[in-house]
């Protein structure tokens, strides 16, 4: 097969140096697979084109073949409205990305703050385009009150969660249990019912698999009391945004936490942290989340494309940075003692 087309977004903060050495491990383990494509977008290119998504950007990460992208945006850089930057919503939203996708698994020897979590690998699935985020930028706001307005609707809820229920399928062929537990609140409001509904519905249709259901603050609590009993589950937008940093705190930090947001014809491959502008330029970052999200990314176009290599490589690329962080071979903020670049030359090493 040919090269991939990868828009790849720099970012601002500590993206552009957790993106660099991500793009050179890429090149060894995959040599002439890539061509990169440099999208700029967030505060850089705010201050410098007047806007945080040029048109530009955007036309070439929709002409892609996948889209890698690093933190984005700096809280001292905002809208005219005090509002800061998200470029990476208006990416989600542009592209139809509507299923966020967060797994959260702890690494054998990774340090984490539960005492014994067992075997946790579980996939958090959330809705990425509609939800509480509806009104985003829009919401009603007066001088006693103001407003959000969270969205559903019946396409885009059964398409997240069908495609849940299709990770499960592909988990279980690798031996997970093949459950899909729906995340709600439909015991208070009336748009969470409708989402039950038509999350029921789709169970319907994967009878070989096991479908329950959870209310968001019970499911708070048991993943940090019982992590391990978890495989995939799927939810609205902002309770996926809260739930997925919860299972960042499981794993020992958002530096080791990497994402997906997926649609029917686009992906994005992100970290779940952000920009970090506190500690950019001193290359102390850590780049394991960056690197994981490229894994996802190998493993979507081989997927994708029917390409075992691409697949292949996904899988090395998450074993070793699992070899990495279990050995202790990481950045500072898991106790470490290597450099941004020093992290990314181990997992080359186990490469």
């Amino acid at each position: 097969m040919g090269k991939y087309s990868i828009a790849v977004f720099r970012g601002d903060g500590i993206g552009p140096e957790i993106m660099g050495p991500t793009l050179r491990v890429l090149e060894r383990l995959c040599p002439d697979r890539f061509e990169w494509v440099d999208c700029p977008a967030g505060a850089a290119a705010y201050l410098d084109q007047g806007t945080d998504l040029p048109a530009a950007s955007l036309d070439a990460a929709r002409q892609a073949d996948a889209i890698l992208l690093s933190c984005l945006g700096d809280p001292a850089v905002r809208f005219p409205d005090g509002t800061e930057m998200t470029p990476q919503i208006d990416i989600r939203i542009a592209l139809d990305l509507y299923a966020g996708v967060r797994p959260v698994r702890i690494v054998p020897g990774l340090r984490t703050p539960l005492a014994d979590p067992g075997a946790v690998d579980f996939v958090l699935v959330r809705e990425s385009t509609e939800g509480l985020f509806h009104t985003q930028g829009k919401g009603l706001v007066e001088a006693d009150h103001a407003e959000e307005t969270l969205r559903l609707t019946r396409k885009t809820t059964e398409k997240v969660c069908r495609f849940a229920f299709r990770l499960a399928e592909q988990r279980r062929a690798k031996g997970h249990p093949g459950r899909v537990t729906s995340v709600d609140k439909a015991n208070v409001f009336r748009a969470f019912a409708f989402w039950r509904e038509v999350f029921d519905g789709v169970a319907v249709d994967y009878p070989h698999l096991t479908a329950d259901h959870a209310y968001v603050d019970a499911m708070a609590l048991w993943m940090v009391t019982k992590p391990a009993a978890w495989d995939v589950m799927v939810t609205e937008n902002m309770f996926g945004d809260i739930l997925s940093d919860l299972g960042a705190g499981l794993m020992g930090g958002l530096g080791v936490a990497p994402s997906a947001d997926i649609g029917d014809d686009h992906a994005v491959f992100q970290p779940c942290h952000g920009s970090a502008p506190d500690i950019a330029g001193r290359g102390i970052a850590n780049p394991a989340a960056m690197i994981l999200s490229a894994a996802m990314m190998l493993d979507w176009l081989g997927e994708r494309h029917g390409d075992a290599a691409m697949t292949e490589a996904g899988a090395r690329l998450t074993a070793a940075v699992d070899a990495c962080l279990g050995a202790g071979e990481t950045t500072g903020d898991l106790g470490g003692s290597l450099d941004t670049e020093g992290a990314a030359e181990a997992v080359l090493a186990r490469l």
